[in-house]
Parts: structure tokens; C-alpha cells; sequence
């Protein structure tokens, strides 16, 4: 039989849920409450005649707001005459001590649980036009720091961070690494970027940009092609397109990104990307530098542009147009990039024009009217192609794409020599697979930071040593101190020869490259730095991802060092003008230079006014875009 339920459970039922319903619903308790007490005893008083001693009769109104001081106020009751009197405030304040004392109790306990949850992260972001950083890992602070730079020149820009780590302790972490925001406020929120309902508290709908950085987990591309996927296919998505940066480690699931990314995601590949800078800057050392050039906003990076007075002109036209500026390419209305295009290309309608400038508001048409005196160019002679050997130094998780990259530039008969302690290396370097038959391989297993291995190696019979990172057996800090050890082996062992090797590392935290370069290395290639700058062009820039990706390939034209002298005549004042003339008669582009400086180092120029004048020593070098 159905059981009957009696009123008083249901009336006992229906209290429970109010008060359960939170600070709000307690609140409205007491207040129903003290209402109560103060037209029961208002009434009282108004009805009873109860009066102070030699007092006049209170009506209800004056009654309810004596009964309403004493309820909210127990000292009121101190100054009250007749005995009568006395008691019935007396029961009035202490109905008020209780009712006081739980509302502070109740709103202490509801300020505390509103607090807790803001420390959580949880409370919806109402910003516009803000940069959304998905996960968490050692690159978000370079990221920061680079957008921080972009929005430099923004009105209130906002950087929203949202990962699975406590809201406070990313707080904490950012304001201890990035110190200076400028005019840039970083919002946190603790949340999984995976999910539909934490996508939506930081406003993806008004953003402006998104990177989507590879989390510290076992698979990472999938929580990044998960958050992609959670982005586009959002039931409550905007029409506009997305600008999503998305940082992806294995080249392998680059296609499913692109599948689901849709057009509206730029990928990252941080690994292919480091190797090939770092297979670039071993052949050429200093390349490294000009790249990072490149990508960081402090200083000249790369814009795209529609410029209509230059319709109708050629290529060579338009580089002679910008002062301040360089002309490196083009993209076509259907978004192809074409680096160091045929200088007798003319721009049409639709096509935007790549630069390297130091701001988009920088970019100023100005042609030029001067004149070249073109007995100052030099025409560089034929490239002698000779084999290469190579030294690689360690083993990580890269060493098999740097190994594929170098075969696509190498002589037929190169050799690249790997040595490692690392455990299976032969099974590892089994992997490789290489491109044609150009490089040949020399695996062996040796303890790569120690000098009299180093020494029977003979490193400086090779054209190049590079030294990775053991970053896949080693946290960064021993991975980076171990890489030091070796840097510093291979200088002494050169500087015992008299002699000098041409060396490249691999660092993982920048902090670690000022104490590398006392090992006077020719180049280092910070790989999480120029990984996050990539993230952040990408944020602001739509096509730098492919800008790049013709950068570090061998089809086309690619960054090149090459002897000023091949330009120029050396020792004699010249404007770069005349160096741009001068490298587009030889097919190539100018874009900077590299010089000494005092106590043997050196340092790059990019994009540097045409005007300006500059002699160049021997040994000096152009910075120039080639297709060999």
C-alpha cells in the first residue's frame, strides 16, 4: 500500500530544501525571521500599553522600530525604565543576538565559499577581444612575454590562461616569471580545455586569438586535437572563423589537426620545427639568431600587406619602395606563399605583399629616387658543393628528424657520425629514415660528455658538431648542465689545437644559454624559446605558419648567410640599398646583416633602414633569402 505522508515531513522536507539552498536562502530565513519578531513584539507593545517609566504609550510604529533597534543593537536595552518594560526588550535582543549572530555566521560562511570558488578559477570571463592560452607548460611564459610586446601599442589587451593547475598557483607563477605586463592583465581560470562547459568561461566567442599549447601530459597532440576539436565543432560557436595557434609535437597527427582544425587552426610542429632550425643553423651558425629575429616582436618580424600603388609593379619595384621596410614575398589571393619570388613579378589586384618590419604601423610606401653607384656591387662566384661530415652529439627525441633534415642538403658522400650513451641507440637510430642517398650514417655508443672520448673522436676533423639535449632521460635543468659539460670539453679541446670546430647546441631553457656561452659555441638554438614564439606570431600573424614552413624548406628559397663581399666591396661605405640591388641581380633577397663586434662576438641586423651607412669588414656577412 502507498504510505501516506503526513504534513509535518512535507513542511520538514520543504524547510530542508530552502535551507540547503545556500548563503542566499539563509539569508532570507533570517530575515523572515527577524520580520517576525519585530511586528510580534510591535504588536505587543502597541496592544499591551507597555511603556518606559514615565513614558507616553507607543503606537505599532514606533513600537516595531524600538523592537527593531534592540534586535539589531543589544546595548540600546541599557538605557530602558520599569521592570515591565525591561523584560519584553529583553526577549527582543535576545531574539536579535541570535538572529545577528547567525546572519555574520552565514555570511562569513557565504563570503568564505564565494572566495574558495573564485580561487578555483571558475566565474565566466566578459572580456572581448582577448588572446586565450589553452594548458600549461614551460613555453607559456615566453608566450606571455611575446604577446605582452604585441599588445604594446592595444587598447586594455587581456591574455586568458586556462589549464587543469590551480588558478592561484598559476597566478603566482606567472607574475614570478613574466614580472612585467606592461598594459597587458593575465586572467587564470582552473578548467579542461577538452570540455564544452569550461571552454565557455573564457569567452572563446570574443576572442581574438587562441594558442593551444601542448600539455605536460603521456599524449599531448590528443588533448590538443580534442581542444581543437571542442572549438570548431561547438554547437554555440561564432560564424567568424577562429585564429587558433595549436602547437602539436608528432608530425604524424598533424593531419588529423588540420582535418579538424578546418582552415581556422595554425600548427606548430615544435619538433619539426626545432629540427630544422637546428639542421639550418649547424650548416650556417648564427643562423639561429636571425630566426629568433624573426619571430620575437622585439625588433623587426614579419607582416603581410596590401599595398594598391604597387599594382601593376614589379617585384623589384616594390623592394626599392619601403625604407624602413623589406619585401621578402608575396601571397596570392588564395593564401600561397611565394618567398623570394622572380623580381620581374608584377603584384596584382589581391595580392598581399610580405614584409619584415618593425610594426605594421611602421610599413610606409616610400620609392626610391636616389642612385646606385654600381661599381661598388660584387657578384658572388659559383658555390663549391663538397661533402660534409657532421658530428651529432646526445640523443633525443629529435635526433631522427634532425638526421632526415640533413640528408635534403648535403653532398652525395656526407657523413653523419652520432654518438650517445643513450640505452638501444642502434635500435633508435634504426628509425631514421633519410632522403636519397646523399648522407650516410655512423652510429655509435660512447658517453657523449666525456672528454677522452671526445678527444679519440677527433671532433675537429669534422665540418660540424652539433649537441642535443638528453631531455627524453633527463629533466631540463641536468638535460641543459650535461649539454654545458660537453660544450665545454669540445673548447678546451680546440683551444688545445689552436684551432677552431664550428659547433651548435641544442639548449632547452634560455636561462641556461648565458652560462653556455662561455663555451663560445657558434650558435644555440633555445628549442621551447622559439617554440613559443612561434605560438605567439601565429596568434597575431594568419599566414606565419606558412611563411615559416617555406623558410625551412628546401624547395624554394630559404635564410642564408653568405660573405658580404659576395655583395659589396669590403672596407668601402655603402647604403643597403645598394646591397639590395646587388643580391636581387643574383636572384636573391637581402634582408639584414651579421657583423663583429668587440671580443669576438657577433650580432645580426634585420630589416635595417636602406639609407643608413655601412662598411663591411671581411668575414661579415649578409643575411639574404636564396634558393641555394
Amino acid at each position: 500500500m502507498k504510505q501516506k505522508i503526513k504534513f509535518s515531513s512535507k513542511l520538514r522536507y520543504w524547510f530542508d530544501k530552502t535551507m540547503a539552498a545556500g548563503t542566499g536562502a539563509l539569508i532570507g530565513w533570517l530575515g523572515i525571521i527577524s520580520l517576525a519578531i519585530i511586528l510580534a513584539f510591535g504588536a505587543i507593545i502597541a496592544i499591551t500599553g507597555i511603556a518606559q517609566e514615565g513614558g507616553e504609550n507607543l503606537n505599532f510604529a514606533e513600537a516595531a522600530w524600538e523592537t527593531l533597534m534592540r534586535t539589531l543593537d543589544a546595548g540600546t536595552m541599557g538605557g530602558d525604565t520599569g521592570w515591565v518594560f525591561r523584560g519584553v526588550m529583553l526577549l527582543v535582543t535576545l531574539a536579535g543576538i541570535f538572529v545577528v549572530s547567525t546572519l555574520i555566521g552565514v555570511l562569513s560562511s557565504g563570503i568564505e565559499s564565494k572566495l574558495d570558488e573564485l580561487r578555483k578559477g571558475r566565474s565566466e570571463v566578459l572580456e572581448k577581444d582577448h588572446t586565450i592560452i589553452f594548458n600549461w607548460s614551460p613555453s607559456i611564459f615566453d608566450v606571455i612575454s611575446e604577446l605582452v610586446i604585441a599588445n604594446e601599442s592595444r587598447r586594455r589587451p587581456r591574455i586568458v590562461v586556462m589549464s587543469d593547475k590551480d588558478k592561484v598557483e598559476m597566478e603566482e607563477e606567472i607574475a614570478a616569471k613574466v614580472p612585467d605586463l606592461k598594459n597587458t592583465k593575465v586572467i587564470c581560470r582552473h578548467g579542461d580545455p577538452t570540455d564544452l562547459y569550461d571552454l565557455a568561461i573564457v569567452n572563446p566567442n570574443a576572442s581574438r586569438s587562441i594558442v593551444i599549447l601542448s600539455p605536460e601530459a603521456a599524449d599531448p597532440d590528443s588533448s590538443v586535437v580534442k581542444t581543437i576539436l571542442a572549438l570548431t565543432q561547438n554547437p554555440s560557436r561564432r560564424d567568424e572563423k577562429y585564429r587558433i595557434a595549436a602547437e602539436i609535437r608528432d608530425p604524424a597527427n598533424a593531419e588529423l589537426a588540420e582535418i579538424v582544425g578546418g582552415g581556422e587552426a595554425q600548427l606548430v610542429l615544435a619538433d619539426d620545427l626545432i629540427s630544422r632550425i637546428v639542421v639550418h643553423s649547424s650548416r650556417q651558425p648564427g643562423l639561429s639568431a636571425v630566426y629568433t629575429e624573426l619571430l620575437d616582436f622585439d625588433g623587426s618580424e614579419i607582416y603581410t600587406a596590401e599595398e594598391p600603388k604597387l599594382e601593376g609593379k614589379s617585384i623589384a619595384e616594390a623592394a626599392m619602395s619601403y625604407e624602413t621596410s623589406t619585401v621578402i614575398g608575396i601571397v596570392s589571393p588564395e593564401g600561397q606563399v611565394d618567398l623570394n619570388p622572380d623580381k620581374a613579378h608584377r603584384i596584382e589586384k589581391g595580392e598581399r605583399l610580405i614584409l619584415v618590419a618593425e610594426d605594421d604601423d611602421a610599413i610606409t610606401y616610400k620609392p626610391f629616387t636616389g642612385s646606385i653607384d654600381r661599381s661598388l656591387i660584387r657578384k658572388a662566384g659559383e658555390p663549391r658543393i663538397a661533402p660534409e661530415r657532421t658530428l651529432l652529439l646526445g640523443w633525443n627525441r629529435r635526433a631522427p628528424m634532425i638526421a632526415s633534415e640533413l640528408s635534403r642538403f648535403v653532398a652525395p658522400g656526407s657523413v653523419l657520425t652520432i654518438v650517445a650513451d643513450t640505452p638501444d641507440l642502434a635500435a633508435k637510430a634504426s628509425h631514421i629514415r633519410l632522403n636519397g642517398d646523399n648522407l650516410a650514417l655512423d652510429v655509435r655508443e660512447g658517453d657523449s660528455s666525456s672528454r677522452a672520448e671526445l678527444r679519440a673522436l677527433d671532433p675537429l676533423s669534422y665540418d660540424h658538431v652539433l649537441v642535443l639535449g638528453y631531455n627524453e632521460d633527463l629533466d631540463p635543468q641536468p638535460a641543459d648542465t650535461r649539454t654545458l659539460v660537453t660544450l665545454l670539453h669540445l673548447r678546451q679541446i680546440a683551444e688545445s689545437a689552436g684551432r677552431h670546430s664550428s659547433v651548435v647546441s641544442e639548449m632547452i631553457d634560455i636561462r641556461n644559454r648565458e652560462l653556455a656561452e662561455v663555451s663560445k659555441a657558434d650558435d644555440f638554438v633555445v628549442s621551447n624559446k622559439l617554440v613559443s614564439l612561434m605560438l605567439a606570431q601565429a596568434a597575431e600573424n594568419e599566414y606565419i605558419t606558412r611563411i615559416f614552413g617555406c623558410l625551412l624548406d628546401e624547395d624554394g628559397s630559404e635564410l642564408y648567410l653568405k660573405p658580404a663581399t659576395d655583395y659589396v666591396e669590403a672596407g668601402v661605405e655603402v647604403d643597403f640599398y645598394t646591397v639590395t640591388i646587388s643580391a636581387m641581380l643574383q636572384g636573391q633577397t637581402a634582408i639584414g646583416y651579421r657583423r663583429r663586434n668587440g671580443g669576438g662576438t657577433w650580432s645580426v641586423s634585420i630589416n635595417p633602414s636602406k639609407s643608413a651607412k655601412i662598411t663591411f669588414a671581411d668575414g661579415e656577412q649578409v643575411v639574404v633569402l636564396s634558393p641555394n
